[in-house]
This record gives structure tokens, sequence and C-alpha cells, in this order.
């Protein structure tokens, strides 16, 4: 290639021409061969925090998932994000202001999530996953299904009443998108349906329960009574003991399936 040296810009065609030191391309691959070997570690790496002195791990793109989703940084954002979430609102809410919360770089958070609705998805998830939990736990120290109904709608009150952010999260955040909704329905609130649903056949089957009525719709009724008086709770200005209410909603669908 043939270049006019007394030609307009031709000072920077003839410095892009000519030989590159060699030490530039040295640098160029041993940067290149950090890389490679920092994307290929399946360790975590350690960063260091300058404020603190300490060092601060940082999950490597390549942990495993079930490692990374139990970690206390992981937690720690869907935690805040319920704070943030319930304290403006899901469209009002940032990123930045979770991380800031949670105590983590704004990039960190996109090392376990996409965007703010999969930090949502997750943090309601997590939450009612441990709340089943609970639930089959003090189903198992009970065998009268009339005693498990009264177990399952005192946790239900309780669990949300000890922590009125994750309730409001639930009651009204959660209910925004209809396909979200759907979603959580088709899963997780199935299963709680469906040990509701087993605690009335069950007390069918033993005669505890009048035969004759749709487990289904016990379940429903069971569910929605227990889930308008938290909404109400949460939409109130008065604070009121909401487990207390446990007793009387549970009583009235046992007194329906005795009568």
């Amino acid at each position: 290639m043939r270049v006019n040296p007394k030609g307009p810009g031709s000072e920077y065609l003839i410095a892009l021409l000519e030989p590159l030191p060699l030490h530039y391309f040295y640098g160029i691959a041993t940067a290149f061969h950090r890389l490679t070997h920092i994307l290929r570690s399946k360790a975590p790496i350690v960063e260091k925090n300058g404020d603190a002195g300490t060092s601060k791990r940082r999950v490597s793109l390549h942990s495993s998932k079930s490692n990374s989703r139990h970690s206390d940084k992981y937690q720690r954002i869907l935690d805040a994000a319920i704070l943030v979430i319930a304290e403006h609102g899901y469209f009002q809410s940032r990123v930045s202001e979770i991380a800031e919360r949670a105590g983590v770089a704004d990039g960190t958070i996109y090392l376990y999530f996409k965007n703010k609705e999969e930090i949502l998805r997750a943090a309601i998830t997590s939450a009612f996953t441990e709340f089943l939990r609970r639930a089959r736990h003090e189903l198992a120290q009970a065998s009268d299904p009339v005693e498990q109904l009264h177990r399952l709608a005192r946790l239900h009150l309780s669990a949300l009443s000890a922590n009125k952010p994750l309730a409001a999260v639930f009651q009204t955040e959660l209910r925004h998108s209809a396909k979200f909704l759907a979603e959580f329905s088709r899963t997780e609130l199935k299963q709680y349906f469906d040990l509701i649903r087993e605690i009335v056949r069950r007390g069918q089957q033993t005669g505890s329960f009048r035969a004759g009525i749709s487990d289904k719709i016990v379940a429903n009724c069971f569910f929605g009574a227990l889930d308008e008086m938290v909404t109400s709770w949460v939409l109130s200005d008065h604070d009121y003991p909401l487990e207390g209410a446990a007793v009387a909603v549970a009583d009235v669908i046992i007194a329906g399936l005795k009568a």
C-alpha cells in the first residue's frame, strides 16, 4: 500500500502503519492469558476491600448455582429487595437501592439476577419455600385434622405478622403482575393448597368432617379468609396482633365442615 506523505491526514496513517513495539504485544498476550485463567477457574475470586482492608469474596461466573443461591450475599440481596419494594413499591424501586441496602455493589446483583423482576421472584419463592417447610413441620406434630387446620391458620398469620415488609409485598406487589401471580399460583401456592386439601380429605375419611364438600372449595375459603385478614392488617393504620384472628378464622371454616 502506497501512502502520499503530503496528503491530508497522512501523519495518522503513517503512524498506524509503523510497526508496534514488541512489549505492546507482550502486554496484550499477558492480559489475555490472565483473563482466560480467571474465566476457567472454578474457585471464587478474591478481591480486596480497600476501605476495610479485608478480603471480600466475589462469586465466580462458573460457581455452582446452588452455592451462589445459598450464599450470605445472595440472601442479603433478597432481604434488601423485600424492604425496598415494600417501602417504594415494585415499579418505583431501583436495583441500585437494593444493592445499597444489601451492602453490595450494583454489579454484584447481576451475578445472581438478570433484572429486578427476577429478584422479586426469587425473594417471594425463598420466603414461601421456608413457610411451606415450617407448615409441613407443624402438621407433622398433630394428627387430628381440626388441630392441623388451627395450626396452619396460626402459622399463616404469625409468619406474616412477624415480617410486615414481606406481608406488604405478598399482599400488594405480588399482585401487580397477572403473569407473575399466575406462575406463583401454579407452583408455590398450589403446594399450600394441596396441604389444606389433604387435611380436609383426611378429615372426611375419618368422619371429622362431613363428606360431600369439595376439598378444593374449602382450601380456597380457608386461604381466602386468612389472606383477607393479612391484607386488612397491612393496609390498616392501626397496629394490632394479627395472629389473634387465627382461631376465629379456623373456627368458621371448621364449623362449616362439621355442620
